[in-house]
C-alpha cells in the first residue's frame, strides 16, 4: 500500500505548533483552576474555620473565667497556695529565736547575784538583745551578770566542724536605778545589752548550747571584781634560788 502525504512539511509543523500552545494553554488554565481552588480553600479555613475555632476558644475561656468567679474565697486560696510555695525557702532562713531561753538559762548568776528580767527584746535586724532586769544584790549583782555574759561562748556545730564563739559583744549596762519590787524589797533596776553572735539563732548552727568560760570559777569574789587583778604566776628567773 502506498500513502502520499500531501500536507507541505511547513503545514505540518504549524500544526504542530498549534497543538503544543493548545496543551500548554491547558496545562495552565488546570493549574490556574487548582490554584484557584487552593487559595478558596485556603481562605475558607482562614475566615471560617479559623472564626469559628475563635468564637469556641472564647467561649470557653469565658466559661472557664466565669466558673473560677464562682469559686468562693479564690483570691484567699490562690494566696495561700502562693505561700506554700515559699514556705521550704521561709523555713531554711528563719531564725531560732527560741534559743534565748538557752541563753538564759546559761547566764542568770546563782543566789545571791541572781537577777530577775522585767523585759527583753530581740532586734534581729541590728544584731542587739536588750533586757531591763533588777537585783536584789544591787550593783554587785548587775556585775556579776554583765560579766557572765562577756565570758559566755556559743557552741555549735557547722559544715566543717565544732565550732565556739563569742556569745556577745558591745556589752553595756545603764538606766540604773533603786526601786522596789513586788514583795517591797528594794532592787537596784538596770538595763543591759550587747551584740549576739549571729550564729546563736542561725539555722546552720546545729547543736547549738551556751556555756560560760570561766574555767570552773564562779565564785562570787570571781565575778565580781576586775578581770586585771588574776594573773598566772610569774615564772621563777633561772639562775635565782
Amino acid at each position: 500500500m502506498i500513502e502520499i502525504n500531501l500536507i507541505p512539511a511547513v503545514k505540518q509543523e504549524l500544526i504542530k505548533v498549534q497543538r503544543v500552545r493548545a496543551a500548554v494553554i491547558s496545562a495552565s488554565i488546570l493549574i490556574g483552576l487548582v490554584a484557584i481552588a487552593v487559595v478558596t480553600l485556603l481562605a475558607v479555613y482562614v475566615f471560617a474555620v479559623q472564626t469559628v475555632r475563635s468564637v469556641v476558644a472564647d467561649e470557653a475561656i469565658k466559661k472557664g473565667s466565669q466558673q473560677l468567679a464562682d469559686v468562693e474565697d479564690l483570691s484567699k486560696t490562690l494566696t495561700i497556695q502562693n505561700q506554700l510555695t515559699k514556705i521550704s525557702t521561709m523555713h531554711d532562713e528563719k531564725k531560732i529565736d527560741s534559743r534565748i531561753f538557752d541563753v538564759l538559762l546559761a547566764i542568770i548568776p546563782p543566789v545571791p547575784n541572781d537577777v530577775q528580767i522585767s523585759d527583753l527584746a530581740v532586734d534581729s535586724t541590728a544584731g542587739i538583745i536588750t533586757m531591763q532586769g533588777q537585783a536584789a544584790n544591787s550593783y554587785a549583782a548587775a556585775e556579776v551578770f554583765r560579766k557572765t555574759i562577756e565570758g559566755a561562748k556559743v557552741k555549735y556545730t557547722s559544715d566543717t566542724g565544732e565550732q565556739q564563739i563569742a556569745l556577745a559583744t558591745n556589752v553595756s549596762t545603764g538606766d540604773t536605778s533603786y526601786g522596789e519590787d513586788a514583795s517591797g524589797a528594794k532592787v537596784l533596776r538596770f538595763t543591759l545589752s550587747f551584740t549576739y553572735a549571729k550564729e546563736l539563732f542561725a539555722p546552720s548552727s546545729k547543736n547549738a548550747t551556751v556555756i560560760i568560760a570561766t574555767q570552773g570559777n564562779v565564785t562570787d569574789s570571781y565575778l565580781g571584781v576586775p578581770k586585771s587583778i588574776f594573773v598566772d604566776r610569774a615564772a621563777d628567773l633561772e639562775g635565782v634560788q
